[in-house]
């Protein structure tokens, strides 16, 4: 039976502030990363005619890193590096958890030490909601759509190894947006439920719930929380979107039409063309959904009166292609691989504003656990610098003159403890300054391929110049590339 209230009641229901109460003044964390979102997919950088007034308005409020990247711009080394605050080289995480990495020991390590973990000792209540994608599917499979071919992808995570998180609503990886799965905290391994709701709004659902807390049920009121949201789009299916974000750009086809023409698109009657052509709507579509649902979770922390004490992030694992270069998606040196957003708010303690540093993802641990006052807590593991002086309005710092770029797609010429053998296929070092992109690329029989952008001068990264400029990638292998690599234990270029 359907029930109708009145719209006065309605309209006291939907204003209605959840409240908890506490004496404890340490910051909350809402950590909120969809899948695969290229930095340029951001509407206040002008950048693609993409519509996310919420990201735009957040972007006013917070601090912009506008040259944030993923430095091993694949889903599951991402997640790893930004739990460990490590290198993959580092944490063993160097290419997507699947089946068949599984048989080299490649997941996350149930003894790293994760910011999580000590997040949870500090008295912190702590929730997953989305992607995981950091256990390596077994036997027997979970009976799924992404486990129907060769390599498995999608497994659950058992509770010692969800490193502190104590409310779970999450998987493995599943790309069924439009009907997506999860296990909830005490669900066993067999027990996974489907929804029939889009994953970004759905999980936009689960994280309203798990701030208003409503009789306490999900987490301790009087304890501070952490909170991620992990979603899975703008990830392909790119066609897996609810209709009324694509009709949102309908009146934009002079402005989707002039991107066929893009450069770095090479004809659109080809194979990679066409595909760009066909997805690039329904992509953009997407992120206004993602938008949509990050402006939900924003508007959530403020009636419920906790925004000014609660650090909130948006970033993403990495960007993709979508057929730009001749390439599908991410696992390469482009910008629309690689450069990501990054954007933090924490009212009255971060300045809003811009700032050109060279962030990478392991940096992410030790800034957070620094704001949030627990830096003497960082373990001696971590890799990534604490830029809590910047983030809190000291400029004159030392800023990293290059972020590392480090792809495997298998191939382990310096395989991490515990790690067997090798796999024989292409793997690519190298670093992103402010104005290069130098990237040297080796295959099986060790063959290597030298590849050299500068992005003041050709910021499409459409012309290789490291033929002609073999001073500068002398120079960039010295002073950058072989510090990071000693600075990492990874012995690539032996």
């Amino acid at each position: 039976m359907k029930l109708t209230l009145p719209a006065s009641i309605l309209a006291l229901l939907s204003s209605q502030v959840f409240t908890y109460d506490r004496a404890d003044d340490r910051p909350n964390l809402v950590f909120v990363f969809p899948d695969q979102m290229r930095s340029s997919l951001q509407g206040f950088l002008g950048e693609e005619p993409v519509i996310t007034p919420n990201i735009d308005r957040f972007a006013n409020e917070g601090l912009v890193l506008t040259q944030a990247v993923s430095n091993a711009p694949v889903s599951s080394p991402y997640r790893a590096m930004l739990l460990t605050g490590m290198y993959a080289i580092s944490n063993g995480v160097v290419t997507n958890c699947t089946n068949k990495a599984g048989e080299y020991g490649i997941e996350l390590k149930e003894n790293a030490r994760c910011w999580s973990d000590i997040l949870h000792e500090k008295g912190y209540n702590l929730g997953y909601i989305g992607k995981w994608h950091l256990d390596a599917p077994h036997e027997p499979y979970i009976p799924c759509s992404n486990n129907t071919g060769d390599i498995k992808w999608n497994e659950w995570t058992p509770p010692d190894r969800r490193h502190g998180f104590d409310y779970w609503y999450s998987y493995g990886t599943y790309d069924q947006h439009l009907k997506p799965m999860y296990w909830s905290t005490n669900a066993p391994r067999d027990s996974f439920r489907y929804v029939n709701q889009w994953g970004p709004e759905h999980e936009a659902d689960m994280a309203i719930r798990y701030i208003r807390n409503e009789q306490g049920k999900l987490r301790d009121k009087k304890k501070p929380f952490a909170l991620v949201v992990s979603m899975n789009p703008p990830h392909m299916p790119y066609e897996q979107v609810p209709e009324k974000y694509v009709r949102m750009y309908d009146s934009k086809g002079a402005e989707i039409e002039a991107m066929f023409h893009h450069p770095a698109v090479a004809d659109t009657s080809n194979r990679w063309g066409k595909y760009y052509r066909k997805n690039i709507k329904n992509q953009l579509a997407m992120v206004t959904g993602v938008d949509e649902q990050f402006g939900r979770i924003l508007e959530e922390l403020r009636k419920a009166g906790i925004d000014k004490n609660t650090i909130v992030v948006f970033t993403s694992d990495h960007g993709d292609c979508l057929g730009k270069h001749g390439m599908i998606s991410k696992s390469n040196p482009y910008e629309e691989s690689m450069h990501v957003p990054f954007i933090i708010r924490w009212p009255g303690t971060i300045e809003p504003g811009r700032d050109s540093l060279l962030f990478s993802v392991p940096d992410i641990y030790p800034t957070l656990l620094g704001l949030m006052g627990f830096e003497h807590d960082i373990p001696y593991t971590v890799e990534g610098t604490n830029f809590k002086k910047l983030f809190t309005g000291e400029k004159d710092i030392n800023r990293p003159t290059s972020q590392l770029y480090f792809i495997t797609d298998g191939q382990l010429f310096s395989p991490p403890a515990g790690v067997k053998g090798d796999i024989l296929t292409t793997s690519e070092r190298g670093v992103r300054t402010n104005r290069y992109t130098l990237c040297i690329r080796r295959g099986p029989d060790n063959n290597k391929t030298t590849y050299l952008w500068d992005r003041w001068i050709d910021p499409m990264q459409l012309h290789n110049i490291s033929n002609t400029n073999a001073g500068i990638v002398k120079e960039l292998v010295a002073k950058e590339l072989l510090p990071w690599l000693k600075k990492t234990g990874d012995g690539w270029l032996e």
